[in-house]
């Protein structure tokens, strides 16, 4: 007879499963996969993870996989061009956003040595373990969260607010929200 694996409750298909089970908690280092996660968080606002997910690999081939330095240089020819892209999502504020937070990024990443460095610096570059039970119990934002979203703001990125930084930290694994009976709790404890 097979184990049932226990998961966290939010992930009702096999896109969902996927990403939880191999992306969401892990710690990423990789400056490249910050960017994007920083960005697709950002997409996400008003709408679910779900939709963003479903069009991920659309977002990269629009985006250049996320290569800021090419996002930087992009005009209104590449913004008419991406607003008429049906395969992500088409909100002119959240393009723009996209082209400013390449910028600011690459700023972050001179003058820090790596985006990595800064963004990791708000958890004392480890993960911060919760050991939550339900969905209840996880909050929208916290103070850290609070703190990355001032200081992004200031550094001119857009589309980070509180709710959209405590995401990204879970995401990119900057704090481990998997319930306490998930496998992948422990996993990454």
């Amino acid at each position: 007879m097979k184990k049932e694996i226990l998961r966290c409750p939010w992930p009702t298909d096999e896109l969902y499963i996927a990403y939880h089970d191999t992306e969401w908690g892990v710690p990423v280092h990789d400056d490249r996969l910050l960017f994007e996660y920083l960005i697709l968080e950002g997409a996400q606002a008003g709408l679910s993870w779900h939709t963003v997910l479903k069009k991920r690999e659309n977002y990269r081939a629009a985006f250049d996989h996320f290569d800021a330095e090419k996002i930087t240089r992009y005009g209104d020819k590449k913004v008419t061009e991406l607003m008429n892209n049906a395969g992500i999502i088409r909100n002119r504020l959240k393009i723009h956003a996209t082209i400013q937070n390449a910028k600011s990024f690459l700023k972050v990443r001179e003058e820090f040595g790596s985006f990595d460095k800064y963004i990791w610096s708000f958890v004392n570059g480890k993960p911060i373990v919760h050991r939550r039970g339900s969905r209840q119990e996880v909050p929208a934002q916290t103070e850290i969260s609070d703190a990355m979203s001032k200081d992004l703001l200031k550094r001119g990125f857009k589309f980070v607010g509180s709710t959209i930084c405590y995401a990204y930290m879970q995401a990119v694994g900057m704090v481990n929200d998997h319930h306490v009976t998930c496998f992948r709790h422990k996993d990454l404890a």
